[in-house]
């Protein structure tokens, strides 16, 4: 059976390409500009370029029993897998984010049905973007002779090897953050880091893909994906210096004013946290890591990394 992930070099796409050959040929499809995961078949083509796309998988004319867009940030990437994508798959599974959702209306938890930012505006970033790609696809999905049965997984903050650590505004994906926190400097906190948040393990969510491929309840469906606890943004930094065996103080960033001045942390700046029922219920392989092992997990493999 052969799979094809768009991507590959990625946080998620690397993790799941490895797992994936557990059953599948694995096929990426890169710019070729980073290193891929050992025993992956290589195609390289930009995905911003329909054309080359098309001409690579009508050379290399392969049937891919599924494929999963890791890369899928908008409207345009969304219209390239249902019209090339589709002549060579019946099966797509699609990552989005949970920043489609409006904070300023989220339920405590969240379900698939909360209220999505607004995309008739003229605003443009990322989390509007995916949106934009979801409803591209969500349209698609309503269709009954619709070519592929898609999926689509709305993930919040993914950690693990291959990602940096930080979730919350002032240390998001910081570089030097395990220094920052061994040195004792503060970690400075909007609200004292009391909004609460879902992590999920990488391993789990490509666990999660691969499990849903062939599981029929998944067909034509989005589902919100978080990891087996939710926590508050501090703990996820005291689980940080727990593993690192060191101290740590916080430094409170008045919440008034911080979103006016930061519009971009909109996604940040409210509860995250995501009611996992309808997924659950199909039968699919749950995440199970919990925070404070991923994390410990994260520090070994950035040990082995010259990040």
């Amino acid at each position: 059976m052969n799979a094809l992930i768009i991507g590959g070099s990625g946080g998620l796409s690397s993790v799941l390409a490895v797992k994936a050959q557990e059953k599948y040929n694995v096929y990426t499809l890169t710019r070729g500009e980073r290193k891929l995961p050992s025993g992956v078949i290589s195609l390289k083509a930009d995905r911003n370029d329909i054309n080359a796309v098309r001409e690579l998988l009508a050379a290399t004319n392969i049937h891919f029993d599924v494929i999963f867009d890791c890369i899928c940030m908008n409207e345009e990437h969304a219209n390239l897998d249902l019209e090339v994508l589709s002549k060579y798959t019946n099966r797509l599974i699609v990552i989005s984010t949970d920043s489609v959702y409006d904070g300023r209306f989220k339920k405590t938890p969240e379900d698939e049905e909360g209220v999505c930012l607004d995309t008739e505006s003229d605003v443009r970033g990322y989390a509007e973007d995916k949106r934009r790609m979801e409803k591209v696809f969500l349209k698609e999905m309503t269709q009954i002779a619709a070519p592929m049965k898609i999926t689509i997984f709305r993930p919040g903050h993914i950690f693990g090897p291959g990602f940096l650590l930080g979730c919350y505004p002032e240390h998001s994906r910081q570089i030097d953050l395990v220094d920052h926190i061994r040195s004792m400097k503060p970690v400075r906190l909007v609200g004292m880091g009391i909004y609460l948040i879902h992590p999920i393990y990488v391993d789990d969510l490509a666990d999660t893909m691969i499990d849903c491929v062939d599981n029929d309840k998944t067909f034509g469906e989005i589902f919100c994906i978080g990891g087996p606890e939710a926590i508050e943004n501090r703990y996820y930094y005291e689980c940080i210096a727990k593993a690192l065996g060191v101290g740590i103080t916080f430094e409170e960033v008045p919440v008034r004013g911080y979103l006016e001045n930061h519009p971009e942390y909109s996604g940040h700046l409210c509860h995250r946290i995501y009611n996992l029922t309808k997924l659950r219920n199909t039968g699919v392989k749950m995440p199970g890591t919990h925070i404070y092992d991923g994390i410990s997990r994260t520090l070994k493999w950035m040990n082995k990394c010259d990040l």
